[in-house]
């Protein structure tokens, strides 16, 4: 009888055990949430949107500039040092404002801004929680922090602020899979907000 109880309670934790992997459950009782559909929608919503536009360094071709795939979602490339001489006074009234030739970095009135590493490397997204990111990218809050200022152009917060809370779940899945490159994008350089409109 003994050994009947014995065979019955391994084949009762098996039968957990199997179920939990079948269901996506972890031994906690939480569900995982990092299925492989899960990140190819992630995928699939950072190629629709164009992350990499911005955020991917280029190489200029003949037929212009194409994204350098090692540095893929790495954002500015720190390595290649400052923006070098522009004239600042064409941009300050808000007229104009400038692009960096790989699109990755940009001048305007608010100031010089550079492309966000997305890369899970400790000098992108590494320490991020998915908090963080569904709040710089649902909130525009920079680093995805209470009380920080906002991302600043060219990030086109207004438009990602429609992403639902699925769509930046899967996209923050998917960013964790993506090769770590090690990249400490400079930090931007902010005018001070213009004095307010007289009435």
């Amino acid at each position: 009888m003994k050994q009947f109880m014995y065979l019955a309670v391994i084949a009762i934790g098996v039968t957990i055990v199997a179920c939990n992997e079948t269901t996506g459950n972890t031994a906690g009782g939480e569900k995982k949430t990092d299925s492989v559909e899960e990140v190819a929608r992630g995928k699939y919503l950072v190629d629709a949107v164009g992350c990499g536009d911005c955020h991917t360094p280029k190489t200029m071709t003949p037929q212009g500039p194409v994204p350098d795939m090692e540095k893929f979602l790495s954002g500015y490339d720190a390595s290649q040092g400052g923006l070098g001489k522009f004239d600042t006074s064409i941009v300050r009234d808000g007229r104009w404002a400038l692009l960096k030739g790989d699109l990755t970095a940009a001048v305007g009135p608010w100031g010089i801004t550079y492309a966000a590493n997305l890369t899970p490397d400790d000098t992108g997204l590494g320490g991020w929680t998915y908090e963080n990111f569904r709040k710089a990218i649902k909130e525009g809050k920079y680093r995805g922090v209470d009380n920080s200022r906002p991302l600043m152009p060219p990030m086109p917060v207004p438009a990602l602020k429609n992403l639902t809370d699925e769509d930046v779940k899967a996209i923050y899945s998917y960013l964790k899979t993506i090769k770590p490159v090690k990249n400490l994008v400079p930090p931007a350089q902010l005018n001070p907000p213009p004095p307010p409109a007289a009435n």
